[in-house]
């Protein structure tokens, strides 16, 4: 009776061993969930995204992105101040309190830069632009899919490195592995000083067609120390 059994957990292993996905086709579902027309290369759309911290005040945010003719603005208001970037291309405005073109102190004093505005456009269409913007040229994914546990649930991770020139962060994404929901991203600077962040995902908003998480919860990896909550609304 033994051999029958052996031959059948032989024949199991086997099966789910040619079922086991690469991490080209994890990405792939997982952008079928996400964005099952294809609809971010030429997205066009408004978000309203108000950051919570718990020492500073609420920074409401609204963002425009057009990716097919390169555009981008973020108008942030926090406290009495408002800060605007306009990216068109690779022309950079900046405006502060209405003011186009503001004075050197006050740049300095708020930290405001041509840098950070390309900083801001770059950080937010890569976020929300999630899992597409993997498939962006300079962005390796590694072919091994893992089966982990984070918070009590059991995910598909998928690992991606940078080219050089693109950047030097080890990103993990962990998707739902029966949905290929994207519920889960984690960041490290040096993975074995375990250093960075991980971002908890819940809800969903979709905007012209692309799914994007409503909520998204950043944490400290080493101590699991609270940072704040990006909150997504498609209208005021």
């Amino acid at each position: 009776m033994k051999k029958p059994l052996i031959l059948l957990a032989i024949l199991f292993s086997i099966q789910s061993f040619s079922q086991e996905l690469t991490g080209s086709q994890l990405l792939e579902k997982a952008i079928q969930y996400h964005d099952p027309n294809g609809n971010w290369n030429t997205f066009k759309g408004t978000l309203f995204v108000t950051m919570e911290t718990p020492k500073s005040p609420k920074r409401e945010s609204e963002i425009q992105i057009d990716i097919p003719n390169q555009l981008f603005s973020v108008k942030a208001k926090s406290g009495k101040n408002t800060s605007e970037y306009s990216i068109e291309k690779d022309s950079v405005q900046i405006v502060f309190n209405g003011e186009r073109n503001p004075p050197k102190e006050i740049l300095k004093k708020y930290k405001l830069s041509k840098k950070r505005g390309v900083f801001m456009k770059n950080y937010y269409t890569y976020l929300y632009g999630l899992p597409m913007k993997l498939k962006d040229p300079g962005t390796v994914i590694h072919s091994k899919v893992e089966h982990k546990k984070f918070k009590g649930k059991s995910y598909l991770v998928l690992k991606t490195t940078y080219k050089k020139e693109v950047g030097k962060d080890t990103w993990y994404f962990y998707f739902n592995p029966k949905t290929y929901a994207m519920e889960v991203y984690q960041f490290f600077h040096d993975e074995t000083k375990n250093d960075g962040e991980y971002i908890l995902l819940t809800g969903e908003e979709t905007v012209n067609g692309v799914k994007m998480p409503k909520k998204r919860a950043w944490f400290i990896n080493k101590d699991n120390k609270y940072l704040g909550t990006d909150v997504l609304k498609i209208d005021k």
